[in-house]
């Protein structure tokens, strides 16, 4: 069985939180943006599901624009029993130097290795010109009723 490759790191930017809400729905009434859901699984280096795996996301709303001040387009989650995680959200804006990302922490239970990193939309004009933005954190996007749907596997250290 071949090894699957570690998920990248990149930086945790200045917008991080802790003790984010426990939820797999971060849209709020108002929030601008079109729907996203992003599916997925948490995988281990031999391609095995981690159940019970923390994830924490946090993004900007479809502007642009971080909320610093609560918990709006922010909250964590753990995978499934099959290692699977589901998140609802919007499609992230870009801002100044920054092409739409994603923010994510991903650990497994009981490990001491946490993975922090980023998640691209694709065929965005700002991709190439971001300094963090990485090919292999793109996220495959594609439509739905209503707004899109992205998925992306994580490949953890346990």
């Amino acid at each position: 069985m071949s090894m699957g490759k570690l998920t990248p790191g990149t930086t945790e930017g200045p917008y991080y939180k802790e003790n984010s809400p426990e939820r797999s729905d971060l849209r709020k009434k108002d929030v601008p943006g079109e729907n996203l859901v992003l599916t997925g699984y948490v995988l281990d280096t031999n391609n095995k599901p981690i159940a019970g795996a923390w994830l924490d996301f946090w993004q900007a709303d479809g502007f642009g624009k971080y909320d610093n001040a609560g918990y709006v387009l922010r909250g964590h989650q753990f995978s499934d029993k099959s290692g699977k995680y589901h998140l609802e959200t919007v499609v992230p804006g870009g801002y100044t130097g920054r092409t739409p990302h994603i923010h994510v922490k991903v650990k497994a239970p009981g490990s001491l290795n946490t993975l922090t990193t980023q998640l691209f939309i694709p065929e965005r004009d700002t991709n190439e010109s971001d300094p963090i933005f990485r090919d292999d954190l793109l996220v495959s996007l594609s439509p739905a009723a209503k707004g899109k749907l992205a998925n992306f596997d994580f490949v953890i250290k346990q």
